[in-house]
């Protein structure tokens, strides 16, 4: 059992909402990295890649994430969606990432992925990111990233994370949270041009 603070202030004619956000991390199956994970923040990660346009089907639900990614590696992120195309037939759902050392949601060069109902807690970097601006129609709905680091093993931003890292506006953010940042909630850092692989 854990105590929340959870009240309401008036101030003149404002009033603040100060109730905290809670969300339940275990889930009865569970994937983890070892015990060396986190001294060494060497964890357990999961990448996906195709041949392209839905020839990956990949649909992870309630499941518990712990100790997952690998810091100082460049692309070994908790869940990794890496230049696939369109992923109708995918989706993330009511997942939980318990401690991260490498993002915990990266949809790189993938349009048309559902990531809804999942929580986030203690993950490095920014945490559900779009990489290269190319990136169409994913569906980010319902979920609550909290306790979000900074990581100097990342990209130079990474020491001033977003929770939900956005280069592209035509993707669906809809009645996320975010609580307890070292920097920010949502990062818009919209390009005019695709970046990284993608920019060719």
């Amino acid at each position: 059992m854990h105590q929340h603070f959870a009240k309401t202030e008036k101030y003149g004619d404002e009033e603040i909402d100060m109730r905290a956000e809670v969300g339940l991390l275990s889930r009865n199956v569970v994937y983890q990295g070892d015990e060396n994970s986190e001294p060494n923040q060497y964890g357990a990660t999961i990448f996906l890649h195709s041949i392209g346009d839905d020839s990956l089907k990949a649909r992870l639900s309630y499941v518990e994430f712990r100790n997952m990614g690998q810091a100082f590696k460049l692309g070994r992120y908790a869940i990794h969606f890496h230049m696939i195309g369109n992923v109708h037939q995918s989706y993330i759902i009511g997942n939980t990432i318990n401690t991260s050392f490498n993002r915990a949601f990266t949809m790189h060069g993938t349009s048309y992925l559902r990531i809804t109902d999942n929580v986030v807690y203690n993950a490095m970097g920014h945490n559900i990111f779009i990489e290269d601006a190319v990136e169409r129609h994913n569906q980010v709905h319902r979920n609550l990233v909290t306790m979000t680091k900074r990581s100097w093993s990342l990209l130079n931003t990474d020491t001033s994370p977003g929770s939900f890292w956005i280069t592209n506006p035509d993707n669906d953010f809809i009645d996320n949270h975010a609580a307890g940042s070292d920097r920010y909630s949502y990062w818009y850092d919209l390009q005019i041009n695709a970046m990284g692989p993608s920019a060719s």
